[in-house]
């Protein structure tokens, strides 16, 4: 039902700041603007891999100027595709009649259908060609209060395969959950987890903010790249980088800071890096040499 995490929607104050800075570091072109009536919002829409990126500014009252009177920029919902848009909105019926078709999109509210912090629009599925820096999106975060319970929600409400999701644990940042891979040997996938650690960063978010959409993780292929681009824009990064690994090979991970895209926190892994924790370690391609 679900193929791919092919997009994201970001909503922001200052959709030109944004706008300019997924252009400059990552090399996303724009792509076209509209209006989503349902969420009272202007949208531009960037190209950038083979995914997209909407960004997403108040237009009046609605959806987009509630959140961002809550939350300030965030990431606003995550995006999926499917072959047909039409079978998913008949498959969520059974669940809500709160959901809403614009433009061959389907927009829904987690809360809705029994998964709270989540915010999902569904896409139909296209083939793209590579777009600036990016290689693709694979995975949106979601925090939550029951991890177990609600990736279980996600395996039924999108007739998933519980038994392909992959557990993830991190004492680093303090989480455990699942990863709801949507399809054997892809990496697409909802990553659905609980914090552990309320004094880490994470946990402090959680505390604060509730069941949530966290942050999105792409692949690329040009991570030195643009580590390289954010450090000379003087903009906010954290690198995962192995050491004795030289500077000018790629890290294994970078998260850019919210401010750093505009509000939304975006992780960068290398190609193959993803599957250390994603059930598949021996596909991991080695960065040679070392110093």
């Amino acid at each position: 039902m679900l193929i791919e995490i092919d997009r994201l929607q970001l909503a922001t104050n200052t959709p030109n700041t944004a706008i300019d800075r997924w252009r400059t570091l990552l090399g996303a072109e724009e792509a076209g603007r509209d209006r989503i009536r349902c969420l009272g919002a202007e949208r531009t829409t960037l190209r950038v891999g083979r995914s997209v990126v909407e960004i997403l500014s108040a237009d009046g009252s609605g959806l987009v100027a509630d959140a961002l009177a809550r939350r300030g920029p965030h990431m606003f919902s995550a995006g999926a595709s499917t072959l047909d848009v039409t079978a998913v909105d008949q498959q969520l019926a059974a669940y809500t009649a709160n959901r809403v078709l614009e433009n061959n999109q389907l927009f829904v509210d987690g809360a809705d259908i029994g998964i709270p912090g989540l915010r999902l629009v569904i896409s139909p599925h296209e083939e793209r060609s590579v777009v600036g820096d990016l290689d693709y999106l694979y995975e949106a975060t979601i925090l939550a209060n029951d991890a177990d319970g609600l990736t279980a929600r996600f395996a039924s409400v999108f007739a998933l395969d519980a038994q392909a999701f992959v557990q993830i644990d991190s004492p680093r940042f303090g989480y455990t959950g699942k990863l709801t891979l949507f399809r054997e040997r892809e990496l697409h996938r909802f990553e659905v987890i609980t914090p552990t650690d309320m004094d880490k960063t994470m946990g402090r978010f959680f505390g604060k903010t509730g069941p949530c959409l966290y942050m999105s993780f792409a692949e690329t292929s040009r991570l030195a790249e643009i580590e390289a681009r954010v450090k000379d824009a003087g903009l906010g990064q954290t690198i995962d980088r192995p050491e004795g690994r030289a500077e000018h090979l790629p890290a294994d991970q970078v998260w850019l800071h919210p401010p750093t895209l505009g509000g939304v926190m975006l992780g960068l892994s290398r190609p193959s890096m993803a599957w250390s924790w994603s059930g598949s370690p021996e596909r991991v391609e080695r960065v040679e040499p070392l110093d």
